[in-house]
């Protein structure tokens, strides 16, 4: 599963939201943390959001996909975000839990 995270230095919310999805360990994640000061599309897009997580479901014929997760709760545990990306995988995303 790749994942994409809009993040910005100095944001602890984002800080552990990506300390979480590095200790999952149940499903190969690669994870690619974006920088939103490094572009401005991305920071005007996310400068009130972060973090923001999205999965990419790009094919490999060069099609882009990426489908925005719904953000869970700072509280939320390992375990309780592996479920929310393990519904995301299946395709269930409704009946998010916290």
């Amino acid at each position: 599963m790749r994942l994409i995270l809009y993040s910005k230095p100095g944001c602890h919310l984002c800080e552990g939201l990506q300390e979480k999805l590095e200790q999952i360990q149940s499903m190969p994640i690669e994870l690619e943390v974006r920088d939103i000061t490094s572009r401005e599309d991305w920071f005007q897009a996310y400068q009130y959001e972060i973090p923001v997580l999205y999965v990419d479901r790009s094919e490999p014929t060069g099609d882009s996909s990426l489908m925005p997760v719904q953000r869970p709760s700072p509280r939320a545990s390992v375990a309780n975000l592996e479920r929310l990306l393990q519904r995301y995988l299946s395709g269930s995303t409704e009946n998010e839990t916290k």
